[in-house]
């Protein structure tokens, strides 16, 4: 495996840098603030085709591999977490969906529309009581004539309100049954969809996260998507590559923190000195590179297996805790090294620290990653 950059990843970094240095930098702060989710710099990503990374051209896309997804959900994440975990659920969440499962009628109708952010993507399998418990959901299909009936709920849901177009994962057999869940597609402004309450959230403020709502939400037979009944074995399937996201997002944002803590220490003296020349500091410095380079590595190898079409079950949910973990270390580290500037707002790494928390518990937490972990090696 070549570890190096390619071309396209190379010129991917530098163009999402000066994006994120024009369109996100400025506003970063205020939009946390506020909880605004800025709709127009999506608009923008999908100009740039950021929006449908690994999307075939022929349905819109850009056609790259995960290798270049990593790189472009990791540089965003090194300025704000939000706008990066964003990118990522809507790429492999939503429109991964209906890409890998989605039949052809599908995938023509609504990937277009995605890769271009035309359209911005939601998905729906979290419930408010039944959260790593997926499968005793409560939210139900079923079928009556034409249509599929859905009722229920789904809960922290990224892009519930502004989203235009949701996969929603619901309940159409036994409750806790392998095969009794199934996939759906629903259009905004459909009678009996809506969203319910914005969570107030600690970080990734700008990342919007609703409820939805399903009340009598009739939807066409044909958004069915794929096979009755293989909702859940494909949304396991769809988090495993989501996990490699929200690895980049971790390591984004682990980079973010640690070039802001690396810049700061450099530059603050004390007795006479820069604190970057005492060993307290330059071994903490020394350790958030180390488990950041760690972090890299796990990711790109999970991506490499999935740019194979292998199985990457474990080496995905490795990567997504091991770099969630290191986020969350090495922002706290940052806050650290800045001492009490770390702790205002006028100085960057405080946010760093309230947004990789998410990072943990975000398509499946660091638990359910060693469970899944311990399953694999232990089959």
């Amino acid at each position: 495996m070549d570890f190096e950059m390619n071309e396209n990843q190379l010129m991917i970094a530098q163009m999402v840098r000066d994006f994120a240095e024009k369109e996100i930098r400025p506003h970063f702060m205020e939009w946390d603030e506020t909880q605004e989710f800025p709709v127009h710099v999506f608009k923008k990503l999908g100009e740039l085709g950021l929006m449908g990374v690994f999307i075939p051209e022929a349905y819109g896309g850009s056609g790259f591999s995960y290798f270049e997804y990593i790189t472009v959900v990791s540089e965003i994440a090194k300025v704000c977490g939000s706008i990066g975990l964003s990118v990522a659920a809507h790429n492999s969440l939503c429109t991964g969906h209906i890409y890998y499962h989605g039949s052809e009628e599908q995938k023509k109708k609504y990937l277009p529309k995605l890769a271009s952010a035309e359209w911005i993507g939601a998905w729906g399998l979290t419930e408010t009581g039944t959260g790593s418990d997926a499968g005793g959901m409560n939210t139900t299909a079923v079928l009556e004539g034409d249509h599929w009936v859905l009722n229920g709920s789904k809960n922290f849901i990224t892009h519930g309100k502004s989203g235009d177009i949701a996969v929603v994962i619901a309940r159409t057999g036994e409750k806790g049954a392998s095969d009794g869940t199934s996939a759906f597609i629903v259009e905004k402004g459909t009678p009996g969809f809506s969203a319910g309450k914005k969570e107030n959230k600690m970080g990734m403020r700008a990342s919007e996260t609703c409820e939805l709502i399903f009340n009598d939400c009739r939807i066409p037979k044909e958004n069915l998507i794929g096979v009755l009944g293989e909702g859940f074995k494909q949304a396991m399937q769809i988090l495993d590559g989501g996990r490699i996201s929200i690895g980049a997002l971790s390591l984004g944002i682990a980079k973010g923190a640690y070039e802001a803590a690396l810049k700061y220490s450099k530059e603050r003296e004390q007795f006479g000195q820069p604190i970057s020349k005492f060993q307290s500091i330059a071994f903490k410095l020394a350790d958030m590179a180390t488990e950041i380079e760690a972090s890299e590595l796990l990711l790109y190898q999970a991506a490499y297996l999935k740019n194979q079409k292998k199985k990457m079950t474990k080496e995905s949910a490795i990567a997504k805790y091991y770099a969630s973990e290191v986020a969350v270390r090495t922002a706290n580290e940052a806050v650290q090294i800045f001492g009490g500037y770390g702790y205002t707002k006028d100085f960057p790494v405080e946010k760093f620290y309230r947004d990789a928390k998410l990072c943990t518990i975000g398509e499946g937490t660091s638990e359910i990653q060693k469970l899944v972990i311990s399953r694999e090696i232990l089959k």
